[in-house]
């Protein structure tokens, strides 16, 4: 089974840039988006449609900002789109597909880059995440994958220039340690199961030539349950093609629906 997380930063702009070329060449069972930056329910279904999957998505109430989605090979037993949060819920950062045996979810988490108001937001969210979510889930005794952007590079591994962002939204102790938190519940970083390598990124800045000199973050990610983590076979992160500012990141795990 072939999981995809990709924050497209406008599926329009991804769409015209031939994400769906990417698509039907690697077949993915699971396209999780972020940053659709739709009314999906306003765009002509040409754009927002993949061939071979049925597909749902919550969307911010404001237009053009944030929004999610999943692309799925199989329709899931139930789908859903709040996390509990309604500020959070009405940005659209989260969509879950669950059926019997599996659950896969889209989460957008918040940048804090813009000012002192976003970041204490992205402190509740995550807060509210950990307590509501990610305790839940355990208590599932089933396999769940949280793709998605979480906005958070975890160690100094994951972002090429460390020192200099240590006061920098996205790589502040207090997000750092709220990662170690979840992980210390027994969740996995699929890739970082996988690969132990530095260098390796899914997010790097428009300016400054920062993709091509690999001057980047690792920001998006597969967070799995425990009982995953002998099940993953391979991860990849995809910098070309480029469809948005974000690369694909793709997992597969010895899995069946």
């Amino acid at each position: 089974m072939k999981i995809t997380s990709v924050n497209l930063n406008g599926i329009r702009s991804a769409v015209s840039k031939d994400f769906k070329g990417w698509v039907a060449q690697h077949q993915p069972d699971f396209i999780a988006v972020q940053e659709t930056k739709a009314q999906i329910s306003a765009l002509d279904p040409e754009i927002y449609t993949f061939p071979g999957y049925v597909c749902d998505f919550s969307c911010a109430e404001k237009k053009g900002y944030s929004g999610v989605g999943i692309y799925a090979k199989k329709q899931p037993n139930i789908i859903h789109k709040s996390i509990g949060l309604p500020w959070a819920d009405e940005e659209g950062r989260y969509i879950a597909f669950e059926y019997d045996n599996l659950m896969v979810i889209s989460l957008y988490l918040p940048s804090g880059s813009s000012g002192e108001h976003r970041q204490a937001l992205k402190y509740e969210v995550m807060d509210h995440f950990y307590q509501n979510n990610l305790l839940h889930y355990l208590a599932l005794n089933k396999p769940i994958i949280i793709c998605g952007d979480w906005n958070i590079a975890h160690k100094a591994i994951d972002i090429k220039n460390a020192k200099a962002n240590e006061k920098n939204s996205g790589f502040l102790p207090q997000e750092r340690e709220w990662m170690d938190a979840v992980f210390a519940l027994g969740y996995i970083d699929a890739f970082r199961e996988v690969c132990k390598d530095p260098h390796h990124y899914t997010w790097w800045s428009f300016r400054g030539n920062a993709r091509a000199n690999n001057v980047g973050w690792r920001i998006d990610y597969q967070i799995i349950t425990p009982d995953l983590q002998k099940k993953i076979l391979d991860v990849e992160i995809f910098p070309s093609p480029k469809y948005s500012d974000h690369a694909p990141l793709m997992a597969t795990y010895d899995l069946v629906l």
